[in-house]
């Protein structure tokens, strides 16, 4: 959205807002507005701000609340925040080289939960005697910060969404973040001291200071996202790759095609000082009393057009790598910070030999390929109206149909992938098998086990899961970028031999932010579906406990 005053010679100044929706297969002024005065720019301005507050004032309303409940009810830290927990509070005695082993991830949760204590305690955290430091840095207090950072990636949602789509209604977009701020992988581990929320706001920050061309902060976000979870560098290169895309797809054909669409905007809009106009990618005619001086409209110009719809992949390939050398320096100054961030990190795995910090043993790297799997599964099931409606299906078919034989023939090859993969890389972690305090647990034995052919018999499940979600992200992503999605999500789940649904969670909000889902009907299934899995998710967790015999303390479901 971008602002213009129309007439410079007049103390009343109207001003053209001017919409451009761009889509990976083109690029079009949809929609063109006249605001007759400063007090409406400024009220326009003030509606979509209010959009942004909205979100962050929905989530709040249930993030303060179910916090508060949370925290009366486990008193003491749980599952992975018997470790987190006493490790920030070292971090709070000023004990920064304490570590414990057990610990895989970097200490960018508990930095950022430093500053999160202190801005609750600005005075009483800095003089306050040690022996009370368990009173500032309890269990509750670090628990909000994934409070806090939950409210701040509703906001950083809806900029992604409003970014993305320019000319979604508010409404709709507000809509939007808050039923993914609702998704269940995200909403429980909001009350719980887990990397889970700090990792997702830091990557989709990045993601979004990317989008707008801000590629330093981005790639200070990246740094930031790799110190809370080490596979968050596979995203830091997912995101420099889409800036590269962004960059270097730029064709000249449709840089000219769009220099005429801007003509044709300077040839036929009249402008009344009481009208507002909309106007279709056509930039149809109206009729006006009062006409303005042609020479004194500006639409503004987007740096970045697609490439035509019919290219394909090669094609693709072939004009990134022809336009990055043409623009290498460019390229090199922009992206530079991203190269230096992969090469501290890997002097930091060979310097601490492996990926992980703590547990090596229990997080090696394995050929887990069935996970990606279970992921595109997972993600589907909770996007079912969408991926398995009706209408989605019909059009699988004739896409396959319409490419015959060679659409036929990729299915041939899918299924045949899944089934190795499923035969010969389908792992099962010793902490699946004996915590039976995780829904994976259940999943494993009751279905995936219940019979020795009912992991096969998945498989059509998984390929059309996969299928869908490419038919899907082919609608408004260009190939090489379903391509650079799919690679990277493969890079984050492949190596990782526990199945953990929450390790899921970046690949499918890239996923959803990307599937440009217009009916509202779907978002409004999709917002039950989410908290209607929180209350029961919620309810189990507090609750519904059982006790183990050769372990104290009582047991709680959790995702």
């Amino acid at each position: 959205m971008n602002q213009h005053p129309v007439d410079g010679k007049s103390r009343s100044v109207h001003y053209l807002l001017v919409e451009i929706a761009e889509t990976e297969n083109e690029t079009q002024i949809s929609r063109v507005v006249v605001l007759n005065s400063n007090r409406e720019r400024k009220g326009f301005v003030l509606y979509r701000d209010m959009g942004r507050i909205a979100v962050a004032a929905i989530v709040s309303l249930w993030v303060i609340p179910v916090s508060i409940l949370v925290n009366r009810v486990v008193l003491d830290p749980y599952m992975d925040e018997i470790f987190h927990i006493p490790q920030a509070q070292q971090y709070c005695k000023g004990n920064f080289k304490s570590w414990d082993p057990m610990i895989t991830t970097p200490p960018g949760l508990y930095y950022l939960s430093l500053a999160n204590v202190a801005s609750l305690f600005p005075g009483m955290f800095f003089v306050q005697a040690v022996s009370s430091y368990l009173e500032v840095c309890s269990t509750a207090v670090l628990r909000s910060t994934n409070g806090v950072l939950a409210v701040l990636c509703s906001f950083v949602i809806y900029e992604i969404i409003t970014h993305l789509r320019p000319t979604l209604d508010d409404r709709k977009a507000t809509l939007h973040a808050v039923v993914l701020a609702l998704y269940p992988l995200h909403w429980f581990f909001t009350f719980l001291y887990y990397t889970d929320v700090a990792s997702l706001t830091a990557v989709l920050a990045m993601y979004l200071a990317c989008l707008k061309k801000r590629y330093q902060l981005s790639a200070l976000l990246g740094a930031l996202a790799v110190t809370i979870r080490q596979t968050n560098i596979i995203w830091m290169l997912f995101v420099a790759c889409t800036g590269v895309i962004d960059i270097t797809l730029a064709d000249k054909r449709e840089d000219d095609k769009v220099d005429d669409s801007y003509a044709s905007v300077r040839k036929k809009i009249q402008i009344t000082s009481t009208s507002t106009v909309t106007m279709g990618s056509n930039l149809r005619k109206r009729k006006s009393d009062a006409a303005v001086d042609k020479s004194d409209i500006y639409v503004p110009r987007t740096s970045t057009f697609s490439i035509t719809q019919k290219s394909g992949l090669l094609d693709e390939t072939r004009a990134i790598i022809l336009t990055s050398w043409r623009r290498k320096w460019e390229i090199l100054v922009s992206f530079s910070p991203f190269f230096l961030a992969l090469v501290c990190f890997v002097a930091f795995v060979y310097w601490n030999g492996s990926v992980v910090l703590g547990a090596k043993e229990a997080h090696a790297v394995s050929p887990h390929f069935a996970q990606i799997m279970y992921f595109s599964l997972v993600s589907v099931l909770f996007m079912a109206p969408v991926h398995f409606s009706m209408g989605q299906v019909a059009t699988l078919f004739r896409l396959f149909w319409k490419n015959r034989p060679l659409g036929f023939f990729q299915l041939l090859m899918a299924l045949t992938a899944c089934f190795l993969s499923v035969h010969f890389f389908s792992l099962a972690h010793p902490y699946l098998l004996a915590d039976n305090r995780h829904y994976p647990f259940y999943i494993w034995r009751k279905v995936i086990k219940a019979h020795w052919l009912m992991k096969y018999l998945l498989v059509p499940l998984y390929v059309y899961s996969w299928f869908s979600i490419f038919s899907i992200l082919g609608k408004t992503r260009r190939k090489i970028w379903v391509l650079a999605y799919f690679l990277a999500t493969a890079a984050v789940l492949v190596p990782a031999p526990l199945i953990e649904f929450r390790y899921y969670t970046i690949p499918f909000y890239f996923m959803i932010l990307h599937s440009n889902i217009n009916e509202n009907r779907n978002w409004l299934l999709m917002g039950v579906l989410y908290v209607a899995l929180n209350v029961f998710t919620m309810l189990m967790f507090l609750f519904w406990h059982f006790h183990w015999d050769h372990e104290p303390g009582i047991q709680r479901f959790i995702w």
